[in-house]
């Protein structure tokens, strides 16, 4: 899943700041409260392939049905774009990760909701090496990624957890296309990237893995976000679509997951040696109490820190506290007159 939002963040804060209100009627800005057609935008990732069994199953049909409403869902294979054509107003609701939320539509001006988090990376995401066997090592070195990626965000974490900063070594911006290659090749790589990537190249004769995201548990979130101002039966429908597939899914039932599996692009095994590394939220009550906890909070001052440091607010954001950022329980982090991103346990009830 590519997690790279630096090269179109102008173009979407452009966007959004200018066509939110989507001509199209079944746009969530089109009388909230009276829309009974939405659409759904996700894209390849371990954690949100269940969607394609939701959908095949007809476990969304069904809970749309209960609430008199239609839910259209469309797999786009590139994350940026799906991300992109939300915050432009083609989408009511879009697959996630927390940082890519706060930096694409809440910057953009676009009042979007988590609904339910799927999962927390809990190790698909890697700092790899060849040559260094921890991350002191790396002062000096050189280290490949895709800028302004939760990569990025990986490694200043890994940085910050060993006293070091971006300035003790040089991060060259790569595509996630090139990455496997250019580790494969080199005798001293070192590089930051995700799954499937990292599964391929960890294996390799001299590879090290130095630093990753089950190192910080909670903090590299996907989720389900919509537009706030939807109305609640859209919300309250793909919550509960969301966790009879879970259900399912929790049962390891053969057909659900070979389902799963083909969305993937690969083997069952394939796919569940990607569930290894993927905390999974099989149920209602686990994603409600850690939407409401303290490390939620935490991890967003981190992101929001490392977004800002970074320029991802643009060019004309005074300082972090720029995007308003609110909690279950009512507390903003940010400007509490521009709440732009919130993280809702409602639906989780």
């Amino acid at each position: 899943m590519t997690k790279n939002i630096a090269k179109i963040l102008t173009v979407c804060v452009g966007v959004a700041l200018t066509s939110c209100s989507s001509n199209d009627e079944n746009s969530a800005t089109t009388n909230p409260e009276n829309q009974k057609s939405f659409k759904l935008a996700w894209s390849p990732y371990t954690g949100w392939e269940p969607i394609a069994y939701m959908v095949d199953s007809g476990i969304l049909k069904k809970h749309a049905d209960k609430h008199g409403i239609e839910i259209q869902v469309d797999k786009l294979n590139d994350y940026v774009e799906s991300i992109n054509l939300y915050t432009s107003g083609e989408y009511d609701c879009v697959s996630v990760t927390n940082m890519d939320a706060l930096t694409m539509p809440a910057v953009g001006g676009v009042d979007s909701t988590f609904i339910l988090p799927t999962d927390f990376s809990n190790g698909n995401d890697a700092i790899v090496s060849k040559g260094a066997q921890s991350i002191p090592e790396l002062k000096g070195a050189t280290i490949n990624l895709v800028e302004f990626s939760v990569s990025h965000y990986l490694l200043a974490r890994a940085l910050q957890e060993n006293n070091l900063s971006e300035k003790d070594l040089t991060v060259t911006n790569s595509s996630d296309a090139q990455l496997g290659a250019l580790f494969t090749a080199s005798d001293s790589a070192n590089v930051v990237t995700w799954n499937p990537i990292v599964n391929s190249i960890k294996s390799q004769p001299g590879a090290k893995v130095l630093f990753d995201s089950s190192m910080i548990p909670g903090e590299v979130i996907d989720t389900l976000l919509v537009k706030t101002e939807s109305n609640d039966a859209f919300k309250q429908a793909l919550t509960d679509a969301w966790y009879e597939t879970m259900a399912v899914m929790q049962k390891n039932e053969p057909e659900a997951m070979k389902i799963i599996a083909a969305s993937a692009g690969g083997s069952l095994e394939d796919y569940q040696q990607q569930l290894a590394t993927t905390e999974m939220f099989y149920n209602k009550a686990d994603a409600a109490k850690f939407f409401k906890s303290n490390e939620v909070k935490t991890t967003m001052e981190f992101v929001r820190t490392f977004a800002y440091d970074k320029g991802l607010f643009g060019k004309d954001a005074p300082n972090k506290d720029f995007i308003g950022i609110e909690f279950p329980d009512g507390s903003i982090i940010g400007d509490k007159e521009n709440v732009k991103l919130r993280f809702s346990a409602q639906f989780l009830k």
